[in-house]
């Protein structure tokens, strides 16, 4: 088990749906504009996180600050507090 210090939250990104219903061809290389925020599911937190978060909850956060840790043969998804700008009810 992965406990998060140092203000880090843990989380698991929500999958989302893509359609492939367009009309238009576009080239198989192509990959559309990421968005900068996104909602992911909260796992655990750290006890000095600044502000109080109820595990499992859907928090919207700045996408490019995602940090990714690999240990063993196991990934986790982290992100600091001050990098969560919502906590979707």
């Amino acid at each position: 088990m992965f406990k998060p210090v140092n203000r880090y939250i843990v989380f698991e990104k929500t999958p989302t749906t893509i359609e492939n219903d367009s009309l238009i061809v576009l080239p198989d290389d192509y990959k559309p504009a990421e968005e900068k925020f996104i909602e992911v599911n909260s796992i655990s937190s750290a006890e000095d996180v600044r502000f109080v978060i109820q595990h499992p909850s859907k928090l919207v956060i700045d996408a490019s600050m995602i940090e990714e840790i690999r240990v063993g043969t196991t990934n986790y998804s982290v992100i600091l507090d001050n990098y969560v700008v919502g906590i979707l009810e």
